[in-house]
């Protein structure tokens, strides 16, 4: 059968084609795509091309599907999985596989599996590694943004703290602790604040910093409504302040903080991180440089005699998957806190390729509608000539200018070809 899809042929070199998928094998699985979120590290992958760890170095001969945030149907099922797997089921997908020591991964290394197409294969070791996941909520988009959820969900899984005298960790936040997220009001900055308001280890106080103060804002109108669950939530616009350390310190009541993730990878925000921890505390590096040798001043004093240290993540395992499905399932989550805009599979390549110039959160592809990239701010004005855009409008200001289960179907009823 044939699909549609965006596929890689080498650095700066995304083309949206047509092509016919090969019939699967006994031990794969077909499905169609509906939801995919573009994610930063497909960009990366893409200026990159060949030279990307996870791409193979055929690439220009052999492309391959980007995409890895992605849900939708099961379609057909290969023989050996008919026992755990049913046509018609919706699905997400856990993309970081490490099969037999592999660096291969959906969106980068394969031809036939990826998340921006219509249809794609998937491969038997997704099966045997149990990354292919079963999703029982009411919207594709939120198992789509169940991975990068995940990612922020082990992010706070890998944050460690000591005990005194003795030689053992205890895993996760500080329980009642004091918590700073730096440059934290972007989509994941966003997503983390949506997990820690809702999870089941918070910390007594949250401070949420950034230099943009239209971030700033729309960070306090979606959260405003919400249920701050014994967590005191502080957004603080530090690009004024000359002394940021010693301001943040300040609004700890001098403690410092137990736990600090820096959600940007800039050099003065990690050496902020290090002056504002708390005895024991611990830095997290969640955003992923391009520089390789991107470094940072860090105070060994402290690491000596107070106990501090950093740790850092790259991506979600599968339980983090599982439980950021769980939890959207649930309704304990919100990913659509991170979504800004909305388009159609036409629009993936060049925005793929303008993803850090694009302001806004998570850009959520519909894979079978054609639809310009639109920022859901953009609704209103687009309404006034589309009566499409109109009633999606009508809709996302009842939840509160959010993307949502309602949005999803109008929008797939009405734009599905």
């Amino acid at each position: 059968m044939k699909t549609k899809a965006v596929r890689l042929y080498g650095k700066n070199d995304l083309r949206l084609e047509e092509f016919e998928l090969p019939e699967i094998k006994d031990d794969e699985i077909l499905v169609q795509v509906i939801t995919d979120s573009l994610c930063m590290s497909s960009y990366k992958a893409a200026i990159q091309g060949e030279d990307h760890k996870r791409v193979p170095n055929d690439v220009a001969t052999n492309p391959v599907i980007i995409g890895h945030e992605f849900a939708g149907n099961i379609i057909k099922v290969g023989s050996k999985w008919k026992d755990q797997f049913k046509e018609g089921e919706k699905f997400a997908i856990q993309p970081a596989l490490n099969y037999k020591g592999s660096q291969a991964s959906p969106g980068y290394s394969y031809p036939y599996f990826g998340g921006d197409a219509t249809y794609t294969i998937i491969p038997h070791e997704v099966m045997e590694l149990g990354c292919l996941l079963h999703y029982d909520g009411e919207s594709y988009y939120d198992a789509s943004l169940a991975e990068p959820m995940s990612c922020i969900i082990g992010a706070f899984h890998a944050n460690y703290h000591t005990v005194p005298g003795k030689y053992e960790y205890n895993m996760g936040i500080k329980e009642g602790g004091k918590m700073a997220l730096l440059a934290g009001t972007g989509p994941m900055g966003l997503g983390a604040i949506e997990y820690i308001l809702n999870c089941d280890r918070k910390p007594s106080m949250l401070v949420v910093t950034d230099i943009d103060e239209k971030r700033i804002e729309r960070a306090k109108a979606i959260f405003a409504e919400s249920n701050q669950k014994g967590v005191e939530l502080i957004f603080a616009n530090t690009k004024e302040i000359e002394d940021v350390p010693a301001y943040l310190k300040e609004l700890s009541g001098n403690t410092g903080y137990d736990d600090v993730y820096v959600y940007a990878p800039v050099e003065p925000l990690l050496e902020q991180a290090d002056k504002i921890l708390a005895r024991d505390g611990c830095l997290n590096f969640f955003a992923g440089p391009t520089d390789t040798s991107f470094s940072a001043k860090f105070n060994f004093y402290n690491v000596h005699y107070s106990s501090t240290h950093i740790v850092g993540t790259s991506g979600g395992n599968t339980d983090d998957m599982i439980e950021s499905l769980k939890m959207t399932e649930s309704n304990l989550i919100n990913p659509s806190v991170m979504v800004t805009h909305i388009g159609g599979l036409d629009c993936v390549a060049e925005a793929t390729l303008k993803l850090p110039k694009i302001p806004g959160g998570k850009k959520l592809i519909y894979t079978n509608i054609d639809l310009e990239l639109t920022a859901i701010e953009d609704f209103e004005e687009k309404g006034k000539t589309n009566p499409v855009f109109a009633k999606l409008d009508e809709i996302v200001k009842k939840n509160n200018g959010l993307w949502c289960a309602e949005a999803e179907k109008y929008l797939l009823s009405n734009l599905s070809k």
